[in-house]
């Protein structure tokens, strides 16, 4: 499990694009965005990720690059961009269920159909957020062992807002 200021595991996926998507490819300002969520079978990953992509924006004018992953299939990705309206985000699939314990995701079991009414992988992820520092440490990390409950966007805007302005350290390092 990634650790503050220390360096995140390697990460690559492929997007629904058609493109590759690299942790240590990119290049931004000041951190990497990286949102994992359940798939396309989750109600709350659709209300969470629609609330990101409306917010895209307001990241980028801050240096933040921003990307969201999951384990769905290329095909399910790619009708989670569509049914979901995710226009200004690179969303990256494929996601193994190894890769996903080494940034310390929970896992779990199908229980069938969601309430979406879409069946669920055998094994899937749970959420995390990872914001990552151009030097690929960690800066910030929350993770979820439910769909429910996490942080809010808006919030984590205001709060970059606040560590770009005072220099504030990443903590949870000892």
């Amino acid at each position: 499990m990634p650790k503050p200021r220390q360096p995140v595991p390697e990460l690559s996926v492929s997007t629904v694009d058609g493109g590759t998507w690299s942790i240590g490819d990119q290049t931004p300002q000041n951190f990497t965005l990286v949102v994992f969520y359940r798939g396309l079978h989750c109600p709350v990953c659709r209300t969470y990720m629609t609330e990101l992509n409306r917010l895209h924006g307001d990241f980028v004018a801050r240096g933040v690059g921003v990307v969201g992953i999951s384990g769905d299939t290329a095909e399910r990705a790619a009708q989670t961009v569509k049914d979901w309206g995710l226009s200004n985000l690179t969303i990256g699939h494929g996601l193994s269920i190894e890769k996903a314990r080494e940034w310390g995701l929970y896992i779990s079991t199908s229980r069938g159909k969601t309430s979406l009414g879409i069946e669920e992988p055998a094994l899937f992820s749970e959420p995390g957020i990872f914001l990552v520092r151009p030097d690929r440490t960690l800066y910030f990390s929350t993770v979820q062992t439910m769909p429910f409950a996490r942080p809010h966007f808006h919030e984590m805007v205001q709060a970059i807002d606040f560590v770009l302005k005072h220099g504030y350290p990443a903590r949870g390092e000892a």
